[in-house]
Order: structure tokens, then C-alpha cells, then sequence
């Protein structure tokens, strides 16, 4: 969905390719070899010191024995998920491995395959936009049977959606790859993004405007946290108020304005033609409003926007530590832009930050942005390289937490008296129901 390659490197698809599900092996936790010296000290098991007392060398026995018991039993390791996300312009795989706070990334892949090269005027993928994409995918494929994920669920947006031969690809690439991707409708697709984003959004703000600038379509978002804010990060998308899917994208409009060499007079069209979609979106005064009465901030989503942040720092090549979470402020965004517009079609191929399969692009993505920050003026923007592909992640992640029996926590039994105690406290709280 999103316009440019972002370093970086859900319910599960029915797919041809389960069996990856069914073969995954997860290292079952060795016996342990001490326990049989556990068994022998006495106390926990099978114990012969009735009387309560023990030597001296046993409670060193049986010390060492718990040490050992927990430094020889490996951990099972946590599970895998991965999250393809097969847009108009990119095609992104990401894999990762659960842990306590988040996950660790395991492996990735990022390609530019402009899948829906063409589609605005034909309404139908290209033959050779298929042919990239199809090696992309088996790629992505291939990375999947070797790290067979636990769960995973793939995804195809704008082009998939709006391109009549779409079903005959998807039809290819599960018989030939063993990938059944699943096409998301637009709402679904903006939720994907917030849920992806969502601890980028400040604690304090009563609302906040995500914006994800696609290759064929571009989604916002609008969140309202006055009436109360989720804890969860995975549910922040039940605070969207309202949500629109624009028509136009990174790639629409190259093909419809030109996108290598774009005079001032082009760029302000290409504006004028994106603040004419942002019309139709549901609550566009209310949201003016809020912005004037309330702390709200933008998020910017895309390749476009992850570009002008790598501009405004001036890296010498992109790096995603250095982006993902950035503030910038209405006068860094307009100084770089106005750099940018700027900036002829060779430097821009040139630039690290942009290179040449970006360099038509980048320019119709900032046009896209600008027709946003005119409709809904914020002081501050934050600078998000993450998006759909997280929010899969943490969608099947939540899903998988919410099956796991939760532990219940065992009663402190200090005491017989305080046994009874309890158990007292707990019948009279029954006498009231």
C-alpha cells in the first residue's frame, strides 16, 4: 500500500500453503538430569524426612539441583508470524519472533515491483508488472517455507482491488507458489495502518490524523480520544471516528501529471486535484475544529514522508533508527519540501534518500501530502516507517494472547488460620450475590 521501499525489513488466510503452519517445530524442553537428585533430597517429592528436618549436605543438594534444573532446560522459543503486504508499488515481507514486550525481527524482504503500473488507464495489471511481481513473491515464498511461520496472513491492496485480471494473477500465484493472498477492502486497510502505528501516537493528545500515501490509493484516519483511549495498543483502531480511502496515489498521479520534471505551476494541479478528493471526507469540519480547540498531530505513513524526514536530517543513506518515531514541525516539513521541488530529476536519482526507482515518485507523494496539510493544519507531524505489515503482526499476535489460558494466581496459605480466614471472607462475599 505504502509509495516507497521503507527499510524495516491477522484472521489467517485458508491457504494452499497450510502445510507451513503444520510443519513448524518448536524444540520440546529437555528432561531434566538432575531430578532424580531433587527426588533424593527429600521435601518436594516423594521426601522420606517426615519429621520436617534435614541435613545440612541435602539443602546444598537440593539447591544445586533447582540451578541445575534451571540452566538445563532449554526455553521453547517463542513462535514465528509474518506479514506480507503486496501493494501498487511494493511488495514487503516481514517475519518476526514473539517476545515479552514486542517482537525481534528474523528476516524481511522489500522489493519495487509497480504492480499497478498502468492500471488507471487500462484497468488491468501489465504483463511484464506481473512477471516482477511474481519473482518477488517467490522470494517471499521462499522465505516462508524456510521459516515456517506459526501463523501469518497475506494481503493485497489498491491494485489487487481495482485491476480486472487481478483474480487470474492471484489464481497463478497460489497454484504455482503455494501464496494465497487475500484482498483487504479500504476500511479494513486503514485499521491495518493505525493498529501498525499506534504507539507512535502521544500519550497526551486528545486526537491525531494518520495518513498512509499508497501507490494507488492513500487511507487516513482520523482518532478521537475524548471520550477515553484504548490500552491496548492493538486496539487503538475502535477510537477511528471517521476514515476515508482516497482514489489517488503515488503512481496515479505520476501517470496522470508526469512525475520526473514537475514546474511549480504542475505541483500546485496536482494539489488542487488531491484537495478535491479530501471533500468528501466524513467529519472534515469537525476535524478542523478539534484541531483548533485541542492538541491533535499528524502521522505520516509512507515512503514520501520517510524521505523528507531522511532530507531534513541529512543522511548520508536512509537509516529507519533514525526516522521512524521523528517529530517534525509545519516549518522543517515546508523547508524540505520546498528543497525537494527544488531539486532537478538527476540530483533526485542521485540523492541516497530517494535513488532512481523513487525519483518520479516522490514528488506526486509530497503533492498528496500537501493537499492534507492545507485541509487539516497541525503544528506537528510524526514520522512513521512502519504501517500495514505491523499492524498484521500485531493483530495476530493480540489474537494468538487472547486464546492462551490465562494463570490464575495461587492463594497465600501462610497459615492454617489464615486458610480459614480466607475461606470465612470468601462465604460471606457469597451470601451476597
Amino acid at each position: 500500500m505504502t509509495d516507497e521501499n521503507r527499510s524495516a525489513v491477522a484472521p489467517s488466510p485458508q491457504s494452499g500453503a497450510q502445510n507451513r503452519q503444520q510443519g513448524t517445530n518448536v524444540p520440546d524442553a529437555s528432561p531434566n538430569d538432575a531430578s532424580n537428585g531433587a527426588a533424593k533430597s527429600g521435601g518436594v517429592k516423594g521426601g522420606s524426612a517426615a519429621s520436617g528436618k534435614s541435613s545440612g549436605p541435602r539443602r546444598k543438594a537440593k539447591r544445586r539441583t533447582n540451578n541445575s534444573s534451571r540452566t538445563n532446560v532449554p526455553r521453547r522459543k517463542a513462535p514465528l508470524y509474518a506479514a506480507l503486504d503486496l501493494g501498487t508499488n511494493n511488495c514487503r515481507l516481514l517475519i518476526v519472533r514473539r517476545e515479552d514486550k514486542g517482537y525481534r525481527v528474523v528476516d524481511g524482504f522489500t522489493r519495487i515491483v509497480r504492480l499497478g503500473e498502468g492500471i488507471s488507464s487500462t484497468g488491468r495489471l501489465d504483463d511484464a508488472a506481473m512477471e516482477r511481481t511474481f519473482e518477488a513473491l517467490k522470494m517471499c515464498a521462499g522465505k516462508l517455507d524456510h521459516h515456517a511461520p506459526t501463523s501469518f496472513r497475506l494481503i493485497a491492496t489498491e491494485a489487487c482491488r481495482a485491476a480486472n485480471n487481478a483474480p487470474d494473477f492471484l489464481a497463478r500465484v497460489k497454484r504455482d507458489l503455494g501464496l494465497e493472498l487475500e484482498i483487504i477492502d479500504r476500511k479494513t486497510e486503514a485499521q491495518l495502518a493505525v493498529t501498525g502505528c499506534s504507539d507512535l501516537v502521544e500519550k497526551d493528545t486528545k486526537g491525531a490524523l494518520l495518513f498512509d500515501i499508497g501507490g494507488g490509493s492513500s487511507e487516513l484516519a482520523w482518532m478521537d480520544f475524548r471520550g477515553g483511549r484504548p490500552k491496548q495498543h492493538g486496539k487503538l483502531a475502535t477510537s477511528i471516528r471517521s476514515w476515508q480511502s482516497l482514489p489517488v496515489g503515488v503512481v496515479t498521479i505520476a501517470e496522470k501529471f508526469g512525475g520526473e520534471h514537475v514546474p511549480p505551476e504542475k505541483f500546485e494541479d496536482m494539489v488542487a486535484y488531491v484537495a478535491q478528493k479530501l471533500q468528501h471526507f466524513r467529519g472534515r469540519e469537525k476535524l478542523k475544529q478539534m484541531i483548533e480547540d485541542h492538541p491533535v498531530h499528524l502521522i505520516g505513513t509512507s515512503g514520501t514522508v520517510t524521505t523528507l524526514a531522511g532530507l531534513h536530517l541529512g543522511l548520508d543513506r536512509y537509516e529507519r533508527s533514525k526516522v521512524d518515531g521523528l517529530w517534525m514541525t509545519t516549518e522543517q516539513l515546508t523547508d524540505t519540501m520546498r528543497v525537494l521541488l527544488a531539486m532537478p530529476y538527476e540530483r533526485r536519482v542521485a540523492n541516497p534518500c530517494i535513488g532512481k526507482d523513487r525519483a518520479d515518485l516522490v514528488i506526486p507523494g509530497c503533492a498528496i501530502f500537501e493537499a492534507i496539510r492545507r485541509e487539516w493544519p497541525t503544528e506537528r507531524v510524526r514520522v512513521a516507517d512502519r504501517g500495514l505489515r505491523e499492524g498484521i503482526l500485531i493483530s495476530l499476535m493480540d489474537a494468538d494472547r487472547a486464546k492462551s489460558p490465562r494463570r490464575r494466581r495461587k492463594p497465600k496459605n501462610t497459615s492454617s488460620t489464615g486458610r480459614n480466614a480466607q475461606n470465612t471472607t470468601m462465604q460471606k462475599g457469597g451470601d451476597h450475590d
